[in-house]
């Protein structure tokens, strides 16, 4: 059984505390629990190695978490289902119609060791139980590949956690790593600090580097992607970025650091919203995938729209159409059609409101007018909002009655509506018909796409290219090169590329 390590000073941890004084050595060590951590322990386990874990926060999961859920790839049986023969071939080429001018700047051998392993990494997930509604479309992909999890993206984590523990991995909590050990040139161990106290673990096999990206570390985003992005904000606040700068301080360099996914702006997450906290049981995922398949939309959409209302990212075309953004003070501040997203973050909170009256609200609660969309799955309508994101939906008849729910000036949003009407974007009438509404608050989201220079078996390369020994870097950590256009490619590469560093830190000669 996998050792789940309780809060300092619990009796578990003391109990661990002891294990590890008298047996720190492993065959691999992972820095890192989230979606690649765990995979690349479950590939080293799976090849009968002893493997540790070492997780900073409190819980596993990571940034897979908070992802949208979706996995591209080919060759999956879902597929086959259906009709579709796709072969890895196929999406290595699909991959690069994504990129855009992006394309000379990705890593052609890590986007074929991808696309060559990510239907096994599938498989692998499926049977563990994950449950994945699809195979969904998406151009310029030229078959459908998008296969979108359910109940929701913790169902990833939940699983290979699960299977973890059934190998025998142990998983230390609360164990912030700070430095690598090295001997005769070869990464051997690292040292973590939980409540204060230093330990030493030492792995005679390799060591993973599996934290996440720096998008919560300012200075890292000041210092490759500028002063503008440093001041977004991060989905996940913990993703500082320390596995990346372990793997620098073993010599290793960031490869597109300036390269970010965003700023976008985006809702915040749902405090209470129970759907999201559901358990990832598989029969609740299997009566999803059946309800979607069979049931009428008009029926099963408000139950599914429960899932998808979470962080998701409203469309220009809200704005376009004559919607504001308003901070604390109850003042636009930006022009909405023009980069609000760099905006925001220097608003007071770091965050803002979007602004719409009862002619917009009825405009987008239908098609084509949609606030979001959850890629592959649906659309989400102003309705939606108002039943399922009550934590971010406030209506009012007054503007002043508006003003109190939001908690900005009165005062101050009347004189900003009232010179907004006089000056309204063009083609639009501007926000003259109650009820209103504002939506949000929004904020500015960032993902960095920047991470340590690997080769195809996620061994970290120092800026010559030479394998620095005994050390691999999976999921954002290692992200050095490989462009990840399209949705489902991040979450494919995570797990992905956990599994190879896993692999290839068990079978180290």
């Amino acid at each position: 059984m996998a050792t789940f390590v309780s809060p300092p000073d619990s009796p578990a941890s003391m109990e661990m505390k002891a294990v590890a004084r008298t047996g720190a050595k492993f065959d691999v060590i992972v820095v890192g629990g989230g979606g690649s951590g765990l995979f690349a322990a479950v590939e080293a386990a799976e090849l009968g190695r002893r493997v540790l874990v070492l997780e900073k926060n409190p819980r596993p999961g990571g940034m897979t978490n908070w992802a949208i859920g979706s996995l591209s790839s080919s060759g999956s049986p879902m597929q086959k289902a259906v009709g579709i023969d796709d072969v890895p071939h196929d999406h290595f080429a699909d991959m690069a119609l994504f990129h855009g001018a992006l394309l000379s700047r990705d890593n052609p051998e890590l986007r074929r060791a991808f696309v060559d392993n990510v239907p096994q990494t599938l498989k692998k997930l499926l049977d563990m139980g994950v449950v994945f509604f699809g195979p969904m479309p998406e151009p310029p992909h030229r078959v459908p590949r998008m296969h979108n999890v359910l109940p929701n993206s913790r169902s990833y984590g939940h699983a290979l956690y699960r299977r973890a523990r059934r190998l025998g991995v142990t998983v230390l909590l609360n164990h912030q790593v700070t430095s690598l050990v090295r001997e005769n040139g070869r990464i051997t161990g690292v040292v973590a600090e939980n409540a204060g106290v230093e330990w030493q673990f030492f792995a005679s096999g390799g060591v993973v580097l599996a934290g996440g990206d720096f998008s919560a570390n300012r200075e890292m985003k000041q210092a490759y992607a500028g002063e503008t992005v440093s001041h977004a904000d991060a989905l996940v606040t913990t993703s500082t970025g320390d596995a990346i700068r372990l793997g620098l301080g073993a010599g290793g360099e960031v490869v597109n650091g300036d390269l970010v996914s965003g700023p976008q702006l985006r809702f915040i997450p749902p405090q209470n919203n129970l759907m999201t906290k559901l358990p990832p049981n598989r029969f609740l995922a299997l009566v999803m995938k059946w309800s979607m398949t069979h049931l009428p939309q008009a029926l099963i959409r408000p139950f599914i729209m429960m899932f998808l209302t979470t962080v998701l990212e409203p469309q220009k075309k809200l704005y376009e159409s004559g919607a504001i953004l308003v901070n604390r003070s109850g003042e636009r501040f930006t022009d909405e059609c023009d980069k609000p997203q760099f905006s925001v973050p220097l608003q007071q909170g770091r965050e803002a409101f979007i602004l719409l009256d009862g002619a917009l609200a009825e405009t987008f609660s239908k098609w084509p007018f949609y606030i979001s969309t959850a890629p592959g799955v649906a659309y989400a309508y102003l309705p939606d909002y108002r039943r399922n994101r009550k934590d971010i939906y406030y209506q009012a008849g007054s503007i002043q009655g508006l003003a109190a729910k939001i908690g900005v000036p009165g005062h101050a949003l009347e004189k900003t509506i009232a010179a907004y009407n006089q000056n309204p974007r063009g083609g639009t009438p501007g926000l003259i018909r109650a009820p209103y509404i504002a939506l949000g608050p929004v904020r500015s989201w960032v993902l960095t796409e920047g991470g340590l220079r690997i080769n195809a078996s996620m061994q970290v390369l120092t800026p010559e290219g030479k394998v620095i020994p005994g050390l691999f870097a999976a999921g954002a950590t290692g992200q050095g090169g490989i462009i990840l256009e399209g949705h489902g490619h991040h979450l494919g590469w995570a797990f992905t590329s956990g599994r190879l560093a896993g692999r290839g830190a068990a079978t180290i000669p």
